[in-house]
C-alpha cells in the first residue's frame, strides 16, 4: 500500500502558503491506518523503552496504539491548560506561529527510557519541546518517530542528537 496517497494535501491551512498534512484521511482507512502502526511499532519492538509520549493531538492518534503494540505505557504532551496535575512546561516556534507544550510533572521519573511520537516533522520546534520537558524531568529519548517528514523544512537538523525515523518522507 501507497501510504502517502492516504494522506490528502490542504492548501493555505492553517495560513496562507501552508499545505498542511491531513492525515485524517489515512486514518479513516483501517488497512492504512493498521499498517502505519504496524510499521512504526516493528521499528521499536526491540528498543529498551518504559514509556511512548504522543504529543497533542495527533501524536495520540499514533502513540496510543504503538504504546498498546509495544506493551507500553503512554504519556500524553498537551496543549497549556489541558493537565489537571502540576505540569511543566515548555516553549517553541513553528513554521507558522509559537506555543508550548506541558507534561505532568510526575509522568517521568530519572531514569525513564522514553520514545516520542508524532505525525510530521517539520522545523522540529514541537518535538524538540517534548525533548525538553523529558529530558528535564530526567527521562532519556531512546527515539523519535513521525509518520511524516517534510524533508526539505529540515527539523531532523536539530534533532541530530538523537534517533529519528520517520515512515514517509516528502
Amino acid at each position: 500500500m501507497n501510504l502517502k496517497e492516504t494522506i490528502r494535501n490542504i492548501p493555505d491551512f492553517p495560513k496562507e502558503g501552508v499545505i498542511f498534512k491531513d492525515i485524517t484521511t489515512m486514518l479513516k482507512d483501517p488497512a492504512a491506518f493498521k499498517e502505519a502502526i504496524d510499521h512504526m511499532a516493528e521499528k521499536y519492538k526491540d528498543c529498551d523503552i518504559d514509556y511512548v509520549v504522543g504529543i497533542e493531538a495527533r501524536g495520540f492518534i499514533l502513540g496510543a496504539p504503538i504504546a498498546l503494540a509495544l506493551n507500553k505505557g503512554f504519556i500524553p504532551v498537551r496543549k497549556p491548560g489541558k493537565l489537571p496535575a502540576e505540569t511543566v512546561v515548555a516553549s517553541y516556534e513553528l513554521e507558522y506561529g509559537t506555543n508550548q507544550v506541558e507534561m505532568h510533572q510526575d509522568a517521568i521519573t530519572e531514569g525513564d527510557k522514553v520514545l516520542i511520537i508524532d505525525d510530521l516533522l517539520a522545523t522540529g520546534g514541537t518535538v524538540s519541546a517534548a525533548v525538553d520537558l523529558v529530558e528535564r524531568l530526567g527521562g532519556e529519548v531512546i527515539g523519535i518517530g513521525f509518520l511524516l517528514e517534510l524533508c526539505f523544512l529540515k527539523g531532523r537538523d536539530i534533532l541530530s542528537n538523537y534517533d529519528v525515523f520517520s515512515l514517509l518522507q516528502e
